[in-house]
């Protein structure tokens, strides 16, 4: 079963020249628009097309380099979930002696360094929490391939017509509707996501803007449609049509498509997703439809003007920091926790959760 073309790496010349179009139409008209967001800035764009290549690169050199890590499958696994109960082991009885133990002179009683037994605490939980998280990630993205799920289908094969490929772009979108959805709401998927998110400014160029780190995350498969039937190769393809789609909503200059506003996901829909505005927040997941986002109770309408960004801007263009800012934070929050409920809620309660438990800590 060969592998389909990648349609994403077709498109590319595609996205260079409606980005060159976008740039030329916006300089035409920018005496009488003035200065939006829309506009491109060099080092934004430029930080847009780092990620751009580095989402490319980034699965072609996962594989390679996780694979020895899988449980179960590569020859450090058993060594991964050993250091995983090993760490967890330390963190717990360091927890323990933390609690009871007195701080050391110089030391704020408040703080959870305050014990040597409370700086053993808080390494060994970072450790514990990423080498368990890796561990997991691994297993489970070599559990759900496409193809792993192809061979233990449940439903016939459905062929590569028409209709078998209208349902693999049907079911990858509700999919991806979920995956999305959950990467607002878990703070260890939107360390990956919020890459995407992370520009304060709205053009084509910022749907170049992707994450690089997919393999540290847990999503709902895309092979569960091959449980269904649905070939390996139109799951791929219809992996293509949607990224391809999400393309052209990233822009402002397209205000409304008419009636398909209440199908589709569209530019106007799209805006509101990238919004930092309150109402805005955790809005319009859809890819190519917007119907799940109707039926799910997460959909909203662009009315006010849309502020774009975080709630918290970065201030760089460096991508590395882009790509890594989450992370390191959530490392942050993790090595400062006292108890695993709080170390485990700083990677799969919402991100607003963490910032809400920053802020408090330091009032």
């Amino acid at each position: 079963m060969g592998r389909p073309l990648d349609l994403t790496v077709v498109a590319v010349p595609g996205y260079f020249g409606a980005i060159a179009a976008e740039q030329r139409w916006l300089r035409e008209h920018a005496a009488e628009r003035g200065p939006t967001a829309a506009d491109y800035e060099r080092r934004d764009t430029l930080c847009n097309l780092a990620l751009g290549v580095g989402s490319l690169l980034a699965p072609l050199v996962a594989p390679t380099l996780l694979q020895e890590l899988t449980p179960g499958r590569g020859r450090h696994g058993r060594k991964l979930v050993g250091l995983t109960l090993g760490a967890a082991a330390v963190t717990t009885l360091a927890d323990r002696l933390s609690r009871r133990a007195r701080p050391e002179p110089g030391a704020d009683p408040g703080e959870p360094g305050g014990t040597t037994a409370a700086r053993v605490a808080s390494v060994a939980g970072v450790v514990a929490v990423a080498a368990g998280g890796l561990a997991l990630c691994t297993f489970w993205a070599d559990r759900t391939t496409p193809e792993g799920l192809w061979s233990r289908r449940v439903v016939s094969d459905r062929g590569r017509g028409p209709l078998a490929l209208a349902a693999a772009i049907f079911g990858w979108d509700a999919i991806y509707y979920w995956n999305h959805r959950f990467m607002h709401e878990v703070r260890a998927l939107w360390a990956i996501h919020v890459v995407h998110h992370s520009s304060e400014r709205y053009n084509l160029s910022t749907a170049l803007r992707q994450p690089v780190a997919d393999a540290l995350g847990v999503f709902v498969p895309s092979g569960l449609l091959c449980l269904l039937g649905i070939r390996p190769e139109l799951v791929e393809t219809a992996r293509g049509v949607n990224l391809i789609y999400q393309f052209w909503i990233h822009t402002d200059t397209i205000r409304t498509v008419g009636r398909g506003e209440e199908v589709l996901n569209t530019p106007s829909h799209h805006r509101v997703h990238h919004g930092s505005n309150r109402q805005y927040l955790d809005r319009n997941h859809g890819s190519i439809l917007i119907v799940w986002d109707r039926l799910f109770g997460t959909f909203e309408r662009e009315e006010e003007p849309v502020a774009y960004g975080l709630t918290r801007n970065l201030g760089t263009f460096n991508p590395l920091r882009v790509a890594a800012h989450e992370h390191a934070e959530m490392i942050r929050d993790i090595a400062g926790a006292r108890t695993w409920r709080d170390r485990l809620s700083y990677v799969v309660r919402g991100p607003g959760w963490a910032y809400g438990q920053r802020t408090a800590a330091a009032a």
